[in-house]
């Protein structure tokens, strides 16, 4: 049975999760200027399941920079479902609409798709203009224009058919096991996505972030796994990198916390996953009374994680030197509750499908400051993505 966009699949891979499919209403961000129409839109739908993504192109409101015309995707999408199941053990409970049997069709789609087989990716960068794109960032933050930033760039398929989105997303899932994954299917795009990393909770009065920056690999030897995670969590300049964002994080929620409630909850923890080690701080705070939701995303939006710092900055100067434009990649995907929470993940570790264009991509970066080594970035990179694309 062949499932009609859009849906999306929630994956936090501990047997629990989210699934919607069908279209009740939805909103298209054309411009930030249409940001009031976002909250007008969540406004006019309270009490539902809303689902959508946040494209990295929305960082022109920081930039104030006009946004690329050759971008195949708008700022942002969301849409309320007219079907809705919660996910608890691998059962299924309807929470939203009344067609439960096509919930769980296309469940059993997902959970039984076969693994799909690529060819090779072709990257936009050479490794040489990769060492070379360093070292002039380096120059950068010894000239003062930055303390740290996130440099990307991405590896892609031209003339790519794809039947179905699921042994896509089970290509993905079964080699990071994220807790944010997610397999989001689209008119313009399909996502299979298995990010590690939160982007923002709203859970009552409280806001959290839980940046990640620091990554390492798993070994087969659980004595040389240990290692390496303590090694990660004893780095100097992983846990500058960390630190730093978390000081970013801090600043942004500050604009929309309730004074003296920023709180850091978790500073470099240490988490595994299938494939890496990884660093991740937890900050949170309590939100003002009434803030909307698109005054919390121009306090936050882009994440930290993915830009560095000053922000602005970091923005501009990689928007100059990338490759290639961050499309979903370095973006979110969420949701919101019908009590007006939201969670939403960062976009990473994911293969990005634009079924009209025919072009599958995988985009990678890593944090880079002074002290950052450029081989050694570049291995990092490809260490995130080697098991998504080879």
């Amino acid at each position: 049975m062949k499932f009609q966009p859009p849906f999306c699949y929630l994956n936090s891979n501990d047997n629990s999760g989210l699934l919607a499919l069908g279209r009740v209403a939805s909103f298209t961000l054309s411009s930030q200027e249409e940001l009031p129409l976002l909250d007008a839109f969540l406004k006019a739908h309270a009490g539902k399941y809303v689902f959508g993504y946040l494209s990295f192109a929305l960082q022109s409101h920081v930039t104030l920079e006009k946004c690329s015309d050759d971008r195949a995707l708008p700022l942002a999408y969301f849409w309320v479902s007219s079907e809705v199941a919660r996910i608890d053990a691998g059962n299924l409970r309807l929470v939203q609409g009344t067609d439960a049997k096509a919930l769980c069709d296309c469940y059993a789609q997902i959970t039984n798709a076969t693994t799909l087989k690529l060819p090779e990716f072709s990257p936009s960068l050479s490794k040489k203009k990769y060492l070379s794109s360093v070292n002039k960032i380096k120059k950068l933050i010894q000239r003062g224009d930055l303390y740290e930033t996130n440099f990307c760039f991405n590896y892609s398929l031209k003339d790519c058919l794809l039947d179905e989105p699921f042994s896509l997303y089970r290509k993905v899932n079964e080699r990071t096991k994220a807790p944010f994954s997610a397999l989001l299917c689209l008119e313009e795009v399909w996502l299979a996505c298995g990010s590690p990393e939160r982007f923002l909770k709203k859970s009552g009065k409280v806001l959290y972030s839980q940046p990640i920056k620091g990554t390492a690999a798993r070994h087969k030897d659980p004595s040389l796994d240990e290692q390496l995670k303590t090694q990660l969590h004893l780095s100097p300049k992983e846990r500058s990198e960390n630190i730093m964002i978390v000081d970013l994080v801090r600043n942004d929620l500050s604009k929309i916390a309730v004074p003296g409630s920023v709180n850091v909850d978790e500073l470099c923890g240490m988490y595994s996953f299938a494939s890496v080690h990884q660093m991740i701080s937890t900050v949170s705070c309590e939100l003002l009374p009434n803030t909307p939701f698109t005054d919390i995303l121009k306090a936050t939006f882009p994440m930290g994680s993915m830009t560095g710092a000053p922000k602005r900055n970091s923005l501009k100067f990689m928007n100059a030197m990338e490759p290639f434009k961050r499309e979903l990649y370095s973006g979110s995907v969420g949701y919101f509750t019908p009590e007006g929470d939201f969670d939403f993940n960062v976009v990473i570790r994911s293969l990005e499908y634009l079924p009209k264009r025919h072009t599958l991509t995988c985009g990678v970066g890593s944090a880079i400051t002074i002290y950052s080594d450029p081989e050694m970035e570049f291995e990092e990179c490809q260490l995130k993505i080697d098991r998504l694309i080879r």
